[in-house]
């Protein structure tokens, strides 16, 4: 038996990969290359005068074109580092408005900042679960809310690890129950250019004083490594919000902001590159999804994200084992799925934002592994 770290285990196992070498399916990490205009473009921009601090608020261009691309107004927008940072800016802002203890909910499994940040800041958390993996029982989720004072909800559309996408009639109820019981939306959205079929729906008309839509750069374009983000909130939010970004992050880094604004301004806010890589994850996710299938896991139907969330066939009952044997069998990295749910064991993540001939590979070595169980 394999001992459990302390910490993230998305860090972990993707940690083993990167100083032991093998297949990283376990971190959120696109294994595409950036756009090369983009590429070539910063390349430029290294060598011009634009290296010390970029406007808090963010670089004016770059700014410019997001408010374009969403529709939205000056006061509506803050540039930050990666939509991790936007994620507990919006939380610790959150805090100087309510003070005190608070309740925070996500729908399990939830995203691992969803669930840490309210330990980080002593509060407690609550998963509430979707019935049958799938759809979300609003009555039970009203009375779940009122009973234990929820003051702060959680959701990604599409999601991460399960990748659901939340439809408008479900955004709809969920912001008509925050107006009604008085809580607040974190609306992550960081795979919005992900998607399968139909482009997610991102309650940008119902951009109220509740809610806080949280977004990147990072999977769209495949610049993980780049932490530029954004946060869309109400325009009551823009001075207060900034205040409390002056001491968390100050500024997103300006060389790629004005490398970003470059690139967005003439490449049609990277649509092409945006639409290729959304087809090379689905083509990726239906592969691996086919061999796991195959191997009897159970894969529930999904229509976007980069992730697949799976549970484990017979005769594995235990995730974190599941894991850790196939990483020091095969290579291959997943997440146990206990990270993102107590109740999910025998469950694992796996990304698929992976070239098909490197999915093709763990796809293989995992049925080798799988066969001689």
């Amino acid at each position: 038996m394999h001992n459990k770290p302390e910490g993230s285990f998305i860090s972990y196992f993707s940690n083993l990969v990167k100083t032991n070498g093998g297949i990283n399916l376990a971190q959120g990490i696109p294994g595409f290359q950036p756009p090369e205009a983009l590429i070539g473009i910063l390349k430029d921009v290294a060598t011009s005068e634009c290296h010390q601090y970029a406007p808090g608020i963010g670089n004016l261009q770059l700014r410019s074109l997001v408010e374009q691309h969403y529709g939205v107004d000056h006061e509506n927008l803050l540039i930050v580092q990666g939509a991790t940072e936007g994620l507990s800016l919006v939380y610790t802002y959150v805090m100087t408005i309510l003070g005190g203890s608070f309740v925070v909910l996500s729908f399990d499994p939830a995203y691992e900042s969803y669930s840490r940040l309210p330990g980080i800041f002593g509060q407690n958390f609550i998963p509430f679960p979707l019935v049958n993996d799938e759809h979300v029982d609003f009555e039970n989720l009203a009375e779940v809310i009122r009973q234990n004072g929820v003051k702060l909800v959680f959701i990604s559309s599409p999601g991460n690890p399960f990748g659901k996408v939340w439809t408008k009639s479900e955004m709809d109820q969920l912001l008509g129950l925050s107006e009604q019981l008085n809580f607040f939306v974190v609306f992550d959205s960081v795979y919005e250019e992900l998607y399968f079929s139909d482009k997610p729906y991102i309650p940008l008309d119902r951009l109220f004083e509740k809610l806080f839509i949280v977004s990147s750069f990072s999977k769209s374009l495949c610049i993980t490594g780049w932490r530029v983000g954004y946060v869309l909130h109400h325009a009551s939010h823009a001075k207060a919000i900034r205040a409390v970004h002056d001491y968390i992050g100050l500024c997103a880094p300006s060389v790629m902001q004005q490398a970003l604004a470059l690139y967005l301004a003439c490449n049609h806010y990277g649509a092409e590159y945006m639409a290729d890589i959304r087809q090379k994850v689905k083509e990726s996710f239906e592969e691996l999804k086919r061999v796991l299938l195959d191997l009897r896991f159970t894969v529930p139907e999904i229509d976007g994200g980069c992730f697949i969330w799976a549970k484990l066939p017979e005769p594995f009952t235990d995730g974190f084992q599941f894991a850790s044997d196939l990483y020091h069998a095969k290579g291959v990295a997943v997440i146990p799925g206990e990270h993102f749910s107590s109740a999910k064991v025998r469950w694992v993540r796996l990304n698929v934002a992976r070239p098909l001939e490197e999915i093709i590979l763990a796809g293989a070595r995992m049925v080798e592994f799988v066969g001689k169980q």
